[in-house]
């Protein structure tokens, strides 16, 4: 059997500047990165140019990307569209940035209404880990609770109410049936162990259960529809928690940061006809630049409306004594033209292209089932629209983060350290997302990439 160890050899082999990189980062950066996710052993490869589906690293090898930054590049890099409204920005408007209101942001407003029926209102922020940190603060300031739920393997951003049970080791997480809060970072108060609920996926009668036992503290559920972009939820799960949620007293929050725009032009709410109250974007509205989005119920999201003396920053002595009672959203870069314009030109291309990349979409995986069955190896493609796993299962469903960890992990990071010398590009183990770019010849490329791989695996176990 070829091993991990051989495989990390032939990497290093082929990526010296990288790895040379990387010892100079480590001197300026902790750990080498500017974010814990951009890093795998026994080094990351450093990029040096990206150009449609293709990125180049420093040492001169070519790959064809499948992270697209973790999704959002869903023109592919560098798209002559998008270029051409980012200089248009510069020379007709002559700003990057103008703090105060334009008229592009209404603009813009109204066309995530239009795929987005849930949402009636909406704010801007800066990406998508600050749009669920801003729809989980509306929620308190709504209902004047503060517990909240989240469901085990759900990730909604870096920041302390949520950075629970992502990835939980089995051994720590409880019953599947009742998930126990587990601690993914350090830092995190004792507070949010107990105002952070964990919740069971795809499992209505258990999760039902759990919610009406907190329903008098909790302010809201935060959810991704489809876990990590990729696993379902049932329908009957979706709909059963949204009458659930009502009934409670409990908002319904979305967050579709991986979703949107993804699973389809309306996110996961479109396919399954489920309006939250909070839905929380990001990721692809921003077309490759930091950008995130809050909207929903009008009477929801009329709780950050400025009322006079409500700005945090008013020293005149009109200031009321009741502005706590405005729920306080600012951001100097919210709104940013240059990120809106280009933005704005992204979907409007996706509204033309989404179903095309959808189709190449499911012919790169019919094509990849066909070639695992032809090695005999198990294998489950789960994702909806543009965005798929591969997990090496014989499970015919996956329901949850705990089918992802009966799935053979070794081998699948195996294979991906073993399509690098191919020109496949995806971090070890991590979801694939398509962009208009890949065309049929990209996906023929990486069909053969893979029945290169398959065959050198098969070789060495026979």
């Amino acid at each position: 059997m070829i091993t991990l160890e051989t495989l990390m050899r032939e990497y290093a082999e082929r990526t010296p500047e990288s790895a040379a990189l990387y010892g100079k980062a480590c001197r300026a950066l902790p750990g080498g990165v500017s974010a814990n996710i951009k890093f795998f052993d026994p080094y990351p490869l450093f990029m040096d140019k990206g150009e449609g589906a293709w990125l180049t690293d420093v040492d001169g090898n070519r790959y064809v990307d499948y992270l697209l930054s973790y999704g959002p590049l869903a023109l592919g890099h560098g798209h002559p569209a998008v270029k051409a409204a980012i200089m248009e920005q510069f020379d007709r408007h002559g700003s990057l940035l103008y703090g105060t209101p334009h008229a592009l942001e209404t603009e813009y407003a109204e066309k995530i209404k239009e795929h987005f029926p849930s949402i009636e209102l909406l704010r801007y922020t800066n990406s998508g880990t600050e749009a669920t940190l801003l729809s989980l603060r509306t929620a308190y300031a709504c209902t004047g609770k503060y517990k909240i739920g989240k469901f085990e393997g759900h990730y909604h951003g870096g920041y302390n109410q949520v950075l629970l049970s992502v990835n939980p080791p089995l051994a720590r997480a409880g019953a599947v049936t009742r998930p126990i809060p587990v601690p993914e970072s350090a830092g995190l108060e004792p507070y949010q162990l107990v105002n952070t609920v964990v919740l069971p996926f795809n499992d209505l009668e258990d999760c039902t259960a759990i919610l009406r036992e907190h329903k008098d503290d909790m302010a809201a559920v935060i959810m991704e529809p489809l876990l990590a972009g990729y696993i379902e939820a049932t329908p009957e799960f979706m709909h059963g928690l949204r009458t659930v949620t009502e009934e409670l007293g409990i908002l319904l929050l979305f967050d579709e940061v991986k979703t949107g725009f993804r699973a389809g032009l309306g996110g996961a709410q479109g396919l399954y006809g489920v309006r939250p109250d909070l839905t929380a974007l990001g990721k692809v509205i921003g077309a490759g630049m930091p950008m995130g989005v809050v909207g929903g119920k009008k009477e929801l999201m009329m709780k950050s409306a400025p009322v006079r003396g409500s700005d945090v920053f008013d020293m005149s002595a009109e200031k009321r004594s009741s502005a706590g009672d405005v729920l306080f959203h600012s951001g100097t870069y919210n709104g940013d033209p240059l990120i809106l314009r280009a933005g704005l030109t992204s979907i409007k291309i996706l509204e033309k292209e989404f179903e095309g990349i959808r189709a190449r979409t499911e012919s790169l995986k019919k094509g990849l089932k066909d070639l695992f069955a032809a090695r005999g190896i198990a294998v489950n493609l789960p994702g909806v629209g543009t965005v798929f796993n591969i997990v090496l299962t014989d499970k015919p469903r996956i329901e949850s983060y705990r089918d992802m960890q009966e799935a053979d992990l070794t081998l699948r990071k195996k294979i991906d350290f073993a399509l690098f010398r191919e020109g496949i590009y995806n971090k070890p183990t991590n979801r694939y997302s398509l962009s208009t770019a890949h065309d049929e010849s990209v996906i023929d490329f990486t069909l053969e990439a893979y029945k290169k791989v398959l065959a050198r695996f098969q070789h060495f176990q026979n």
